[in-house]
């Protein structure tokens, strides 16, 4: 079973579900057959929680966050135009909810518990340092003002399209593009105090 919020979906593990469109699950899902949520559940739940991991930070508003996304998406279907993707509609709906959430706390982790992965390659002295380079662009990122922060995830960190992120935002392509290349000056600013007390 999915459990979105206080919804449950069963989990179809036929084939059907997996050969059919975005759109061909949402409207059986619309025609009554709810269980083929899951369908979209285990397709974009990844690119949900890594989005939320990357403009929240590791916080423990995680995973109630992944949980209001799809219960939204859910809830919204109805909404929902096939002229577009449902990746970048579910993506809106996931940075919109992000967005509230940053904004009702103020005072949030930015990131400072983050869990890292070890690199079997590396030794322990090297793997120390690329933790707390990681840790230190998550920091950078996370203090960013939410117009840098949002284009830098999308962009660097989702790999979204220029095209898909106007979608996202509302924002002209021409205003992504500046908040965009301001966003990594202030990073590199960020990132490299030392140049600016060298000036």
């Amino acid at each position: 079973m999915e459990l979105v919020g206080s919804q449950t979906f069963p989990v179809h593990t036929i084939d059907t579900d997996i050969q059919m469109t975005d759109y061909d699950l949402i409207r059986a899902c619309l025609s009554g057959n709810t269980g083929l949520f899951s369908g979209i559940i285990t397709r974009y739940k990844r690119l949900v929680y890594s989005t939320i991991f990357n403009m929240v930070g590791d916080s423990p508003d995680t995973n109630d966050l992944f949980q209001e996304v799809f219960l939204r998406a859910y809830k919204s279907l109805r909404t929902y135009n096939p002229d577009y993707r449902f990746a970048t509609w579910l993506m809106k709906i996931t940075v919109n909810i992000c967005l509230d959430r940053i904004r009702q706390n103020k005072e949030q982790s930015t990131g400072e518990d983050v869990e890292e992965f070890a690199d079997e390659r590396l030794n322990p002295e090297d793997h120390c340092i690329a933790v707390e380079r990681q840790q230190r662009l998550r920091k950078a990122v996370a203090a960013l003002p939410e117009q840098y922060r949002v284009p830098l995830v999308l962009f660097h960190q989702e790999g979204l399209s220029y095209e898909a992120m106007v979608e996202i935002t509302g924002e002209p392509l021409t205003i992504i593009k500046n908040r965009l290349y301001r966003a990594r000056l202030m990073l590199r600013d960020r990132l490299n105090p030392e140049k600016e007390n060298a000036s």
